[in-house]
C-alpha cells in the first residue's frame, strides 16, 4: 500500500515537472517568436554584404553602382530639404546644421558625402564589420570626424531611446533588406522630428524588377554580387506610402530611378517599376 501510494506521489510528481517543463519551453517558444516578428534584422542579408567589407570603398570593386549613386543620393537629399524649407546657409557646405541618421549605412559611403557637404551625420548598422570599416575609413578625412558617428545597432533597438533627434532619416538601398518593412519604416519615422524629412530608395515589386535588378544586374551583366536582393522582400512606392501615411507622414515625391550602364548615371525617371526614390514629411506624431 505504502509502495503504490510512493509510486502515485512521485508519478505525480514528474507529471507536473513535465508539465512545467512544457509549459516553460512553450513560453520560451513564444517569446523567440514574438523577438522574430518584431525583429527587422535579417542574418542572411547582413552576412551576405558583411563579406564586401574589405572592397566596401573600392570604387571599381562590387560596390562600384553604390559609389556611382552617391552624388545622385545626395543632390536627392539637398533637394528634398530645400523643398521642405530649410534654408541654404553655405553655398560650401549646403547640409550645415542638419542633423541626419543613415540606417543601414553599411561602410559609410554615403554617411561620409552627407558629412562632407556640411551635415552632423549618425550611421547606422548592424553589421559590426561594415562599421569597423566605416571607423576606419573615416580617419582618412579628419576634417568631417567631428560630423560622423558610427553606432552598431539596429533601427529599433536605437529609437526607442533616441525619439525625434533627427532632421532627416535616410534608409537608401536598405527596405528591400529588412525582415518586416512596416516596423523598420515604423521605427525610422519614430527618429524624425516634427516637420522632418525621410528619404527612401529601394526596388518596386514587379516582374520587370525581378528581371531587371536581379536576372539582369546580377547573374548577366554582374553588375551587383550575386544574391543581392530577393524579389518577395521587394516593396512597391505604394505600400511604402501607405505606411509612412500610416505613422504620420505625407509624401511629397515618388520618382523612378534609372541607371545608364554607357554613361555610368543615375537619373530620375517616370518608370518606377524597378527602382524608385521617395520623399515624405512627419506631419504628426504616431
Amino acid at each position: 500500500m505504502k509502495a503504490l501510494q510512493i509510486r502515485r506521489c512521485f508519478s505525480g510528481s514528474l507529471i507536473s515537472l513535465q508539465n512545467s517543463f512544457s509549459n516553460r519551453l512553450f513560453e520560451d517558444s513564444k517569446v523567440d517568436r514574438i523577438e522574430r516578428a518584431i525583429s527587422t534584422i535579417d542574418s542572411k542579408d547582413v552576412k551576405h554584404l558583411s563579406n564586401f567589407k574589405n572592397n566596401w570603398w573600392d570604387e571599381n570593386g562590387p560596390m562600384n553602382l553604390l559609389h556611382l549613386f552617391n552624388p545622385f543620393r545626395i543632390e536627392f537629399v539637398r533637394k528634398g530639404l530645400a523643398n521642405a524649407g530649410f534654408k541654404l546657409q553655405n553655398s560650401a557646405l549646403p547640409l550645415e546644421g542638419v542633423k541626419i541618421i543613415d540606417i543601414g549605412c553599411g561602410g559609410g559611403i554615403l554617411t561620409e558625402s552627407l558629412a562632407r557637404v556640411g551635415a552632423h551625420v549618425t550611421g547606422l548598422d548592424v553589421s559590426t564589420e561594415l562599421i569597423d570599416i566605416a571607423n576606419e575609413h573615416i580617419k582618412l578625412d579628419p576634417t568631417i570626424l567631428e560630423r560622423v558617428n558610427y553606432i552598431q545597432t539596429s533601427v529599433e533597438e536605437f529609437s526607442s531611446e533616441n525619439e525625434k533627434l533627427y532632421d532627416a532619416v535616410i534608409a537608401s538601398e536598405v527596405v528591400e533588406h529588412v525582415q518586416n518593412p512596416e516596423i523598420f519604416l515604423k521605427e525610422c519615422v519614430k527618429l524624425l522630428k516634427p516637420g522632418g524629412s525621410i528619404f527612401i530608395t529601394t526596388l518596386n515589386k514587379t516582374l520587370v524588377s525581378w528581371f531587371g535588378a536581379i536576372v539582369l544586374a546580377e547573374y548577366i551583366f554582374n553588375f551587383i554580387p550575386r544574391g543581392t536582393h530577393e524579389w518577395n522582400k521587394f516593396i512597391s512606392p505604394y505600400q511604402v506610402q501607405h505606411i509612412l501615411d500610416k505613422y504620420g507622414c505625407e509624401t511629397k515625391l515618388i520618382h523612378g530611378i534609372k541607371f545608364n550602364p554607357l554613361t555610368n548615371q543615375w537619373s530620375w525617371s517616370s518608370f518606377t517599376t524597378i527602382h524608385y526614390g521617395l520623399h515624405a514629411i512627419k506631419q504628426r506624431e504616431i
